[in-house]
């Protein structure tokens, strides 16, 4: 499967994954060549094949793509009742997960637009505390280059579901 050919699936695939755990897991490799995960909840998908994420609170991140600038990003709908329908069918109506392999760039100042897609992102939360501890003051975004999609495996449970998906234009909401 070919990113830009699938922005819009890999989009609907990764909304309804931060709807279900209000993060995505983006892995580099360390120093040592140790693998390392960080849970993003700022990543937002742009055009077909580029996205920004907000770092703000990472520490190891940084360090980890000022060394190599390889990233692999994934989403995973952790929804219940999507999985107990899936378990009860014997089948994934839609791709339970997917990764994004790409590059990141060099940390930057987001721009007035990045910043208002962030606040409309997180907007429902607004009024709480944690938002204002948080959410309120991101400032600083790394573009990624994403050029690859992998679907997770399951089995028979995920027999054809990405092309099924494709080809019907079917939505993951």
């Amino acid at each position: 499967m070919q990113v830009k050919e699938n922005w819009t699936d890999i989009k609907r695939i990764f909304a309804q994954s931060f709807k279900s755990s209000f993060h995505f897991s983006l892995a580099t490799v360390n120093e040592n060549g140790e693998p390392h995960v960080t849970p993003i909840g700022s990543l937002i998908l742009r055009q077909p094949g580029q996205g920004i994420y907000f770092e703000e609170f990472t520490r190891q991140l940084p360090r980890n793509v000022q060394q190599n600038k390889q990233v692999c990003v994934l989403a995973v709908n952790s929804s219940r009742w999507f999985w107990i329908k899936s378990l009860f069918s014997g089948r994934f109506k839609n791709p339970p997960a997917i990764r994004l392999f790409g590059t990141v760039g060099e940390a930057r100042e987001a721009t007035e637009k990045e910043i208002k897609l962030w606040h409309h992102r997180v907007r429902q939360l607004r009024y709480t505390k944690g938002y204002a501890l948080m959410w309120k003051n991101m400032k600083t975004v790394r573009d990624i280059k994403f050029t690859r999609v992998e679907s997770i495996n399951m089995g028979e449970m995920t027999h054809d579901t990405w092309r099924t998906m494709s080809n019907s234009g079917q939505s993951i909401t």
